[in-house]
């Protein structure tokens, strides 16, 4: 079983440029000082800025002076919509394949998880809705 980390890059990735943009005549940044602050490959950064582009939470330019900018205000950036851009996978999965059908946890497992898994799925999307990039970035500089 492994895990990512596009969302936590995401997350950051977005942080970083809702502190820098305010700064910059044209606003926009370079997927390598987006990458530095990180601290992972520019490759990896212009992957997950990809996926934001695809979901209007960032906008590139080409050619000379080009780079990445947010195409909203960071309070607009909610991290429920961080996450739907940049995750494919649900939260939490069943087993793989059916468990034993004779054996009585086996049968009775599958519909108890879905219900406890909705529950918790829909308790996490609040709290993702109800934090916004600008929240990250105020917490984050305290």
């Amino acid at each position: 079983m492994s895990s990512n980390s596009r969302f936590t890059v995401a997350i950051h990735a977005l942080a970083w440029m809702a502190l820098v943009q305010p700064k910059r005549d044209d606003g926009v940044m370079t997927s390598e000082e987006i990458a530095n602050s990180v601290n992972t490959n520019p490759v990896v950064i212009r992957r997950i800025l990809g996926r934001l582009r695809e979901s209007g939470l960032v906008v590139s330019q080409r050619g000379q002076g080009a780079g990445w900018r947010l195409a909203r205000d960071p309070a607009a950036i909610d991290l429920a919509a961080v996450y739907d851009a940049v995750e494919d996978a649900p939260l939490f999965y069943l087993h793989a394949a059916p468990p034993n059908q004779s054996c009585p946890v086996g049968r009775g497992i599958q519909p108890v998880l879905r219900q406890t898994y909705g529950k918790a799925a829909t308790a996490l999307r609040a709290e993702l809705a109800a934090t916004s990039i600008a929240d990250v970035l105020e917490d984050t500089l305290i």
